[in-house]
């Protein structure tokens, strides 16, 4: 029997690529979305891939939602082998400016969702022994300007990964993240910035908004930076059957270079000097 990986967040971009990839090594894939009407693009990779897939919904703000979609799998498939946690949304905006509401959104998708998708899943990969695969981003190891809460969410993802990981090693469930740099997919244009409008309410940050969306779209154009979701997704694939898969893989030498200005700044100087720069 093929082992069996639950993707979450597999609509578009990393997730949609991850399910396909998964698939075609030989897994039995439950993808899943909020909402199942989006499955189009989905299918008709698949399709050109000649795989099969099954397509449920799963919410990860919706905690019924979780343990029908999970319990529903085990009880269809027989076990639950590894979870990738990848649904999430960006945001940008600074705190002064937005909302608590859209503070609050933001940590219960990119934090909490994987928190409960994660211990709904737990019982089942500790029976088989399995594995989760967590998406993150290296906003997750380096603070960002005007992604305060994207990063926090990021970054808190990142430190409960960590801490559980060693215990979760104990019942022989082994933690990975998955930490993208710039990725060309539709992530970027469901984060839903309205650039003029911004700016025009932006008032004495302006200045740094504009210079920061000038730095952001010049990485995006950048092929030594940026990469697709199927390189992504051949990473996730590397933490889901390698034998001794690491803790954290970054997914391009960017991503390894950006994330070593954090790993060996050990007094913040080199990150806040670097992200400084952003905005002048």
């Amino acid at each position: 029997m093929s082992p069996v990986a639950l993707v979450t967040g597999t609509s578009s971009g990393i997730g949609l690529s991850s399910a396909v990839v998964a698939a075609k090594h030989g897994f039995t894939v439950v993808a899943t979305m909020r909402d199942t009407a989006k499955d189009g693009a989905l299918r008709t990779a698949a399709d050109a891939a000649g795989i099969t897939l099954d397509v449920r919904r799963l919410d990860v703000v919706d905690g019924a939602s979780i343990t029908s979609c999970i319990d529903g799998v085990v009880a269809d498939h027989g076990s639950l082998d590894v979870l990738v946690n990848n649904a999430g949304r960006g945001f940008v905006g600074t705190i002064e400016q937005v909302s608590m509401e859209e503070m609050r959104e933001i940590m219960e998708v990119n934090f909490f969702g994987v928190v409960a998708t994660t211990k709904a899943s737990l019982p089942h990969l500790r029976a088989s022994g399995g594995r989760v695969v967590t998406v993150t981003s290296v906003g997750g190891v380096v603070g960002q300007p005007f992604n305060e809460a994207y990063c926090a969410a990021k970054f808190a993802v990142e430190g409960f990964m960590e801490s559980l990981a060693p215990v979760a090693a104990t019942i022989g469930v082994h933690v990975s993240v998955i930490e993208p740099g710039p990725v060309a997919t539709e992530f970027v244009n469901n984060v839903g910035v309205d650039v003029e409008k911004m700016f025009a309410e932006g008032g004495d940050y302006t200045p740094a908004m504009q210079a920061y969306l000038t730095h952001v779209m010049a990485e995006f154009a950048n092929p030594e930076s940026v990469q697709t979701g199927d390189d992504v997704a051949d990473v996730v694939l590397t933490a889901m059957v390698t034998d001794s898969p690491e803790f954290r893989h970054q997914t391009s030498r960017w991503a390894k270079e950006f994330c070593s200005y954090k790993i060996s700044d050990h007094d913040g100087s080199a990150v806040v000097g670097m992200t400084s720069d952003w905005v002048k």
